[in-house]
């Protein structure tokens, strides 16, 4: 499985890995959380420790981002950005059982809140770049490595602002970040690896839900906003917006190991949607994602005092649409869930972004698969689609082509993956590391070499 040069990166890797995760940058949405610029000094001064220049950006205090290059030759070749986030989600310590910070190594894997999102890329980027420097890498495109803070709650402090004020120092033809390179096998024994060529667009909503204030000794024939807002929860929780089947999923259900009537009707608008809840939870909740616009009713404030009945209650909805949807699209699904109580809310657009993709006719896909196969012979690269959101977007609509990429051990699948992202017990094993490291290693020197 693993190279001699895969081993030796494992160690370094690990050891910047911890050092990200203890640092606890984490981001909460609030704009003097994160505090990254913890993570971006230790990125800097590992950087600079192999010769590198490092430029640092920062628009918001404390949220600082990094930027290292090697120059390419010919200026007309294509470039490449390695990009990283350094940001983590909150944690609830209560649901781990190890500490959540802690670094931890515990029988191959480290532990903590970042390890799978995505400090173990953002450190195994790092490590294979400060190598190419060592090595005195001469390419003919440019080479980034960019340290970027605010993924976590949208980018606006990070990607969003560089890109738009500061594309000089961060444009790319190519552009690898979070999320894939976990793997597969399916009922033939051949090895999928998932590369997410595109994700979902965003049309978070806020439904203000109106009623008429009242004393609460006094209930009955209210007009409780709190009690109309349960009811367009329940709507909003019980609504099936439509099946929207593409290449990408249709590519996904190829690679399962399932058996063929079950491959049908996952293939089948009609019946998708009953298929799904028959699968593992984990599996259903990927599945589902992957094929509907998402509407998840996920924040709710109202009401003032324990005796007064709440005149207003907000609701913030999570909406995540699926390729071919648009926020026409998402305010019509509202409208039909909500139905007769449409006249009770007003609607606040909160955050939108269209659904983004790359294509995958071009030199990085083809590299990627080359690369892969060093370590991995015979396996084929399986396109993807992120149901959540990354900054690869920022960089789509710019033209570059961007990839979720990586490329881990087979302890690593699709099942793990996704229960550890954003939840309790977080870790990646040590042998994926050294692999992810390799793996950026050779990319690099393949693609812009």
């Amino acid at each position: 499985m693993t190279t001699p040069e895969a081993d030796e990166l494992v160690g370094p890797t690990t050891e910047l890995l911890q050092s990200l995760i203890r640092n606890e940058c984490v981001n909460d949405g609030t704009p003097e959380s994160g505090y990254e610029t913890r993570n971006a000094d230790l990125l800097q001064t590992y950087l600079e420790g192999a010769g590198l220049d490092v430029a640092r950006f920062e628009k918001q205090e404390g949220r600082a981002s990094i930027v290292a290059r090697i120059e390419g030759s010919d200026p007309d070749a294509a470039s490449l950005c390695l990009m990283g986030h350094t940001d983590v989600v909150p944690v609830n310590p209560e649901g781990w059982s190890r500490e959540p910070f802690s670094g931890e190594v515990l029988d191959g894997e480290v532990w903590g809140r970042g390890a799978i999102d995505m400090l173990n890329i953002t450190a195994s980027m790092a490590v294979a770049f400060r190598r190419l420097a060592n090595e005195g890498f001469q390419p003919k495109g440019d080479l980034i490595y960019f340290g970027v803070a605010d993924e976590e709650a949208g980018g606006e402090w990070g990607a969003e602002f560089m890109v738009n004020e500061h594309w000089d120092a961060v444009g790319a033809d190519y552009v690898v970040t979070e999320l894939g390179g976990w793997s597969q096998v399916d009922g033939k024994g051949d090895r999928h690896i998932v590369i997410n060529v595109g994700e979902k667009g965003i049309a978070w909503t806020r439904l203000r839900v109106k009623g008429t204030p009242a004393h609460g000794s006094m209930p009955f024939g209210a007009d409780n906003a709190l009690i109309t807002a349960a009811e367009i929860v329940r709507r909003l929780a019980e609504f099936r917006p439509p099946a929207r089947l593409d290449d990408i999923w249709r590519g996904q259900v190829a690679s399962l190991d399932v058996p063929d009537d079950l491959r049908a009707a996952l293939l089948d608008p009609s019946t998708v949607w009953d298929t799904i809840a028959t699968l593992p939870p984990a599996a259903a909740r990927i599945a589902h994602a992957c094929t509907h616009t998402t509407i998840s009713p996920n924040v709710a404030h109202g009401g003032q005092k324990t005796n007064t009945i709440p005149d207003s209650v907000d609701l913030d909805i999570d909406i995540r649409l699926i390729p071919g949807d648009t926020i026409e699209t998402a305010r019509g699904y509202l409208r039909e869930a909500i139905g007769d109580l449409w006249d009770r809310v007003e609607i606040t657009q909160l955050q939108h972004a269209e659904a983004t993709r790359s294509a995958t006719s071009n030199a990085l896909w083809d590299t990627i698969a080359t690369k892969a196969q060093a370590t991995y012979p015979g396996a084929r690269l399986q396109p993807g689609l992120i149901v959540g959101g990354t900054d690869a977007r920022y960089f789509r609509e710019k033209g570059s082509i961007a990839y979720g990429a990586g490329l881990y051990s087979p302890d690593v699948t699709f099942e793990s993956f996704g229960q550890r992202f954003h939840g309790n017990d977080e870790r990646i094993d040590t042998e994926s590391l050294g692999l992810s490291a390799q793996f950026w290693h050779g990319l690099a020197t393949d693609l812009v070499g």
